[in-house]
């Protein structure tokens, strides 16, 4: 008997360690990773790294200076962090300005609204104290945004960021402003434009958003005054009975069937055929035959009597008769299939009675109300008119029915009020004629790739068919559209002298020199009277500013043009994509950028819109308040940003988890590779087929991280490389090669092959990883190379050598796999029966067919499974049983073979690592 007491071999085992702790604990140690950062200069480093690398500009859309980030903001700059970032270890100079922008309705907005707090009156406040106002705003809340984005983890050039009211963007913004009008571009006319009544100002298309709406609706007669249908009534539907005083005339599409209607006890009527049964049933027609069915063409050249004829007192405007047009943009849709036209109100009306030189009449005020020559209606505001319209109707007898609409109704998207469309004189860039600036946008789209290819389709259906680009706006914090105009004639002053002048002032004072007392005489110069001409006040739109960006940005601080990339959500197809590329062509013939990126927009979790009042909004600084910024970085690359993306607390919990698993991998590599040194390194010609995998594996996702760093396309991206530790690493490699890693003697050729794969693994997982989890992967690298070591962000990815990949050997390698679930499963089944603990307590039997027999050998499948031991038997098909192991269990890798040696319970394999 052996009364010797048993030997503990735990020290002999060479587990893994390593300083990376289990725990990230992102919330708190994040912002040191940020001071790290800075105290090391690393954004001066990484400048400096890529002196003389091909350049790669991601030009960077400008948000709004005017609240805190919400989570669209985190999504975006996470995803140009992740392809900026990527594209400087891809071996580029990827040099990322940010940028504001600052001027415009949204700064202007939230300062008037502090004025209405305090009951100041905006008017009564000098334009360049009310500006300067506004500037302090702007740069309280862009000094806020970049501190968050810098959370976020986004590296960029801060210290010399952009914003459109910096003097030198504003002198750029008037130059460009320059261009259109010396090219015979720019030019005022009167034409209906989007306004917004509560902002007194014109909108863009972007400045817009649609909502629900109950408007009030009218089905009005207009009493033919001539011909065969003397008598009968033309019928129109309206959801804007307050354009119905500024009507001009009538439009029916000459190729619809029209029906003269009789009905029971009334006047005829006239109604487009196919929608006879609906004014039927929605204005309550009664009984009635149809008379005869005509072409529109046959009621062309009509007059007709306006509604309100003969009923308003002073309303001669009313009394005139109205022409019955031709308009092919009339349809069976909804209405009637005859539609009023209000030239002041709408662009098809407009453009028809243009060209029948029928003028829009000017009927409204800027804040929405009728002008004093709206006899009936002066003063009276348009959303309250309706009343008053059908009151004149039904007292005309011209009032057929009225009702109400709810429905889809645009809305300015800061006042969240209903816009109209009204005629005012307005500054244009004209989008066709000899400038052909339309044609050459078309052209630009078509040399353009897009990310996803459908947004091709979406801007070039915009710009094919929007009207002239209105680039005035009637406020007073922005870049004035700094043109004269000459009062005896009318005709604007194109000098570049004087827009020389402006500019030169513009970059020293900033555009304040404008509202300055004597601007006009300075700059109109010598040899011109300032009171023969109109100094214009009106500001340019926003989105002619941030369109300009390329000029004030890309060229002016001598950085390539065009940008590589533009990257923004989808909704700037209409915004700051389309502004930037009419800029462009119309003054440099070309689109300012080779490829337009967009992402989708961010819902709750149950795909709906994120309100204040659902109480469903995700907020970043929540966000990285409890997780961190590198999970709402993980949650961004696990999405399809192509689409919209849904976040919200169970969400972040799997990100959280995911998280967890690429941590554990990361910190398995590493105490893995406690001590490596070089002298262990050996070739991928001497490993084993298992690490010969794990590098063609590497090999794979090599291909895939530089095939996004070229296209800028990184959907899947990330889940890859997630699937590969989790699945390939973690749940295969790891599990079967721990016992070489903790028992193969240090010289063993399968522990330093398995070591020399850990190094390569953690280079390039760290790299991979570097862009999207910034602080986790720089946080790996240091825990090897310690913590004085450069950042990993200073490196490129690893170059992998093209003999790793092996598709033999990956074919290969996932039929084994396939296999091993097999031989799993019947060992699952046994541990479940209690026949056995582990799987090392196992010597499973396999049959396989001779194709597969000669994959492994009995000892390569023992590893494979993680079993004692192993046979291998013939057989037609795949058949795994199982066997217990035979002999005792090795106090060292826990193994149960023969040949342990009683004495001290050792196999061989252990029995040589640890003796003397």
């Amino acid at each position: 008997m052996n009364d010797l007491p048993a030997r503990d071999y735990r020290p002999t085992v060479f587990l893994p360690k390593t300083p990376f702790p289990l725990r990230a604990d992102l919330a708190k140690r994040e912002p040191g990773w940020l001071a790290r950062w800075e105290a090391e200069g690393l954004g001066a480093k990484l400048r400096a790294a890529a002196t003389g690398r091909p350049p790669f500009v991601l030009h960077d859309g400008p948000p709004y200076a005017n609240g805190p980030l919400h989570i669209g903001h985190a999504l975006n700059k996470i995803l140009k962090d992740v392809i900026n970032r990527a594209a400087q270890m891809a071996g580029f100079d990827a040099h990322y300005i940010p940028g504001w922008d600052c001027h415009g309705l949204p700064i202007e907005w939230k300062v008037e609204e502090e004025y209405r707090a305090r009951r100041k009156n905006k008017d009564e406040v000098p334009v360049l104290e009310f500006r300067a106002e506004c500037r302090a705003y702007a740069q309280t809340w862009l000094d806020f945004q970049a501190e968050e984005f810098r959370r976020l983890g986004v590296e960029g050039d801060f210290a010399h960021r952009y914003a459109t009211m910096d003097f030198p963007s504003e002198a750029v913004i008037a130059e460009e402003i320059g261009r259109f009008l010396l090219n015979g571009a720019l030019y005022r006319g009167l034409r209906p434009v989007m306004w917004s009544p509560v902002e007194k100002t014109a909108l863009a298309e972007a400045e817009v958003e649609y909502h629900d709406h109950v408007s009030p609706t009218l089905w009005a007669r207009f009493r033919v005054l001539d011909g065969a249908l003397g008598g009968a009534s033309l019928v129109i539907w309206t959801t804007t009975p307050w354009t119905i005083p500024a009507n001009r005339a009538l439009a029916v599409n000459p190729e619809l069937d029209y029906a003269l209607v009789q009905p029971e006890g009334a006047a005829p009527l006239v109604v487009a055929l196919k929608l006879l049964p609906e004014v039927v049933r929605d204005a309550g027609l009664g009984t009635h035959h149809v008379v005869r069915v005509l072409k529109g063409a046959e009621l062309v050249g009509l007059q007709v009597a306006h509604p309100f004829a003969g009923r308003v007192e002073g309303g001669a405007l009313y009394d005139t008769p109205r022409p019955v047009l031709a308009g092919d943009f009339v349809t069976e849709d909804a209405g009637t299939g005859i539609v009023h036209m209000a030239p002041d109100h709408g662009e098809d009306d407009f453009a028809l009675c243009k060209a029948h030189d029928i003028p829009a009449i000017e009927s409204l005020e800027d804040d929405g109300t009728y002008a004093a020559k709206m006899a009936g209606f002066a003063g009276l505001h348009v959303f309250k008119a309706h009343e008053r319209v059908w009151a004149l109707c039904e007292d005309a007898g011209t009032l057929l029915a009225k009702g109400q609409l709810s429905h889809s109704y645009p809305h300015s998207w800061r006042s969240k009020k209903p816009v109209i469309f009204r005629a005012t004189p307005q500054w244009f860039i004209a989008m066709d004629g000899e400038h052909g600036i339309r044609a050459k946008a078309l052209q630009a789209i078509a040399e353009t790739r897009f990310i996803p290819e459908a947004g091709r389709n979406r801007i070039n259906g915009m710009v094919g068919t929007r009207p002239d680009w209105c680039i005035s706006r009637q406020r007073a914090w922005g870049v004035p559209i700094a043109v004269f105009v000459e009062k005896a004639t009318g005709e604007v002053l194109r000098d570049p002298a004087v827009m020389a002048r402006i500019v030169d002032a513009f970059r020293e004072e900033g555009a304040d020199a404008w509202y300055r007392p004597g601007a006009a005489a300075r700059f109109l110069g010598e040899g011109r009277d300032p009171a023969g001409y109109e100094q214009v006040m009106d500001i340019v739109d926003v989105w002619f500013e941030s369109g300009s960006t390329h000029a004030f940005v890309l060229e002016a601080r001598g950085l390539p043009w065009p940008a590589d990339l533009y990257l923004e959500g989808s909704d700037q197809h209409r915004g700051w994509f389309q502004s930037s590329l009419l800029e462009a062509v119309g003054t440099r013939g070309r689109a300012p950028f080779k490829a337009v990126l967009t992402h989708g927009f961010v819902l709750d979790e149950a795909g709906r819109k994120m309100s204040k009042s659902l109480g469903n909004v995700t907020a970043p600084q929540e966000v990285m308040e409890k997780y961190g910024a590198d999970i709402l970085r993980l949650w961004v690359m696990n999405s399809d940003t192509d689409e919209d993306l849904r976040i919200g607390k169970t969400i972040l919990e799997q990100q959280a988890e995911l998280y967890r698993r690429l941590r554990n991998s990361l910190r398995w590599i590493l105490g893995g590779l406690d001590g490596f040194s070089e002298a262990e390194r050996v070739e991928p010609a001497q490993m084993p087929g298992l690490e010969r995998w794990v590098l063609h594996r590497l090999g794979e996702l090599d291909a895939r991280v530089r095939g996004a760093v070229a296209s800028h396309d990184w959907s899947g991206v990330v889940p890859e490389i997630h699937h590969f530790c989790a699945t390939d690493l973690s749940a295969f490699w790891f599990d079967i090669r721990k016992d070489a890693l903790y028992c193969d003697a240090p010289a063993s050729p399968r522990r330093r092959a398995v070591r020399t794969v850990l190094d390569q693994l953690h280079r390039c997982l760290c790299a991979w990883l570097a862009p999207v989890l910034c602080f986790t992967a720089d946080e790996a690298w240091r825990a090897r190379f310690g913590e004085d070591a450069p950042s990993v962000h200073l490196e490129l990815f690893p170059a992998i050598p093209a003999e790793w990949r092996d598709e033999a050997l990956a074919t290969k390698w996932a039929r084994i796999r396939e296999l091993r679930r097999e031989v799993t499963g019947v060992i699952e089944a046994a541990r479940a029966a209690g026949e056995v603990r582990s799987s090392l307590g196992a010597a499973p039997v396999l049959a396989l067919p001779a194709e597969d027999r000669a994959l492994l050998d009995a000892d390569g499948w023992a590893d494979v499974a993680i079993t004692s031991g192993f046979v291998l038997e013939e057989g037609e098909a795949p058949a795994a049983r199982f066997a217990p192991a035979a002999g005792a269990k090795c106090e060292r890798c826990w193994k149960v073979l023969p040949e342990v040696s009683p004495a001290h319970g050792l196999c061989r394999r252990c029995e040589a690592v640890v003796a003397p």
